[in-house]
């Protein structure tokens, strides 16, 4: 199926309108990076996971009570896939990209993110079975090189010392859990709309975050300055709600290998954020 054939199916999306949707998403995902290290700050990286799928829980049990008819209806053979496919694919992933952010930087995080791509074409081509030309798998090499060389170009100071190891590899298996999350999707969404399948996989996913709940949480979050509530809202609603919603929105429309082009932007949006915010930092506390 083209992608003309596809948008057409979609007759509110215009080519026009399916790029301006991905910079949003590209855009509040890139921001997540530098928003993730302020929330740590004040956070464990489990309990910015709670906070950050506690808003999102809320934002979507409100969605499905205003709005229930926007939503498939849940069949009951999809329940343990989707509670699967949100656990390990949403909660597990957090868990290893908040893990790292501890001990690499926002630059670093959104860079090793940036190999999603590779590992949506590899999965696609052996889960899904597209076809994947010589060509686009040459130019989407080359793009990553090329996003390899515009993150770090200067960097000097970024060296992959020992005690950073732990952070990487948590990192990369995140990586590779969102690349399996964007395929094992692709085959939900044969049954459920975008909107559907993003709420209810983060809904039953998120029941796994409850044995981690104690009184760190309590303590944390009665202490979290305005800033740190700013970064857990805005991961919440814009990176997580609204991010994921297109995500999965856009799949139904291109295949995986073909939107996850737009990944390929977001170290370079984060590297640029993450220096100006680090630069305010530094000013507010010189």
């Amino acid at each position: 199926m083209t992608d003309k054939k596809n948008i057409k199916s979609y007759p509110n999306f215009s080519n026009l309108k399916f790029i301006a949707m991905m910079i949003v998403a590209i855009i509040v995902w890139a921001f997540a990076f530098p928003f993730i290290k302020i929330g740590l700050e004040e956070l464990s990286f489990i309990n910015l996971t709670i906070m950050r799928f506690l808003i999102v829980c809320i934002i979507f049990l409100m969605l499905l009570v205003l709005i229930p008819r926007y939503f498939s209806k849940l069949q009951k053979k999809d329940i343990l896939p989707i509670t699967i496919l949100g656990f390990f694919g949403v909660i597990v992933y957090h868990f290893g990209l908040n893990y790292g952010e501890q001990y690499i930087s926002p630059a670093i995080a959104s860079l090793i993110i940036a190999t999603i791509p590779i590992q949506i074409v590899i999965f696609a081509r052996i889960i899904l079975n597209e076809k994947i030309s010589l060509k686009k798998f040459i130019g989407i090499i080359i793009a990553l090189i090329g996003v390899l060389i515009i993150s770090i170009w200067g960097k000097a100071e970024v060296v992959f010392e020992f005690e950073y190891y732990f952070g990487v590899i948590a990192i990369l298996i995140a990586a590779i859990l969102a690349a399996l999350y964007t395929i094992a999707g692709k085959k939900l969404l044969e049954r459920y709309n975008g909107l559907s399948l993003t709420v209810y996989a983060m809904l039953f996913g998120s029941i796994g975050l409850i044995p981690f709940l104690g009184q760190s949480l309590i303590d944390e979050v009665i202490t979290m300055t305005s800033r740190a509530w700013f970064a857990v809202i805005f991961l919440g609603v814009f990176s997580t709600v609204i991010g994921y919603i297109i995500w999965y929105v856009a799949l139904r429309i291109k295949s995986a290998s073909e939107i996850s082009i737009y990944l390929y932007a977001i170290p370079v949006i984060s590297t640029i954020i993450s220096y100006f915010c680090s630069s305010r930092c530094n000013i507010e506390n010189s």
